[in-house]
């Protein structure tokens, strides 16, 4: 496990968010350290939680996905075990892509995809009858102002 990131780690994190299939070749070139190392601090990396996964970024519109839309979920109990079966049910719906739990006024925003409003509709109805869910408020996006996947590298604290 690694104890504390230093610069090269730093490079090599920043350089596999913004290209998450460079080979270890042209990443250990960009990072100014040779193969071999490069392919151990990233394995390191990976070992000790810092990278945990690798995943191409997919256009939702191009696909059929041609909304997208925020809802606020309250629920009427915040128990373990009523906010554990909430999750449970949102684990399951295909349409959910993100799920956080607030603290405030609102217990859950969900980030949802559809196809079109109707399915989205059918799926609000099944979502009011989720347990527990006291009321739903939905936002359609209009447009992407900002859409950063990435961990911004140059704002990390420096004793990682």
């Amino acid at each position: 496990m690694l104890a504390r990131l230093d610069a090269i780690d730093r490079k090599i994190l920043a350089e596999l968010q913004e290209d998450g299939r460079i080979t270890n070749v042209e990443l250990a070139r960009r990072v100014g350290i040779s193969a071999p190392p490069c392919l151990r601090r990233v394995r390191a990396l990976e070992d000790a939680g810092y990278i945990r996964g690798y995943r191409a970024l997919l256009d939702e519109k191009r696909l059929g996905y041609e909304i997208t839309i925020f809802a606020l979920v309250h629920l009427s109990s915040q128990a373990d075990a009523d906010l554990t079966a909430f999750e449970a049910f949102v684990r399951a719906q295909p349409l959910v892509r993100e799920c956080w739990m607030l603290s405030g006024e609102v217990d859950f925003i969900l980030k949802c995809v559809a196809p079109d409003l109707k399915t989205f509709q059918a799926f609000v109805n099944e979502l009011t009858g989720a347990p527990h869910v006291r009321n739903v408020k939905t936002s359609l996006t209009l447009r992407v102002s900002k859409d950063a996947p990435s961990v911004p590298m140059e704002r990390l604290p420096a004793a990682l």
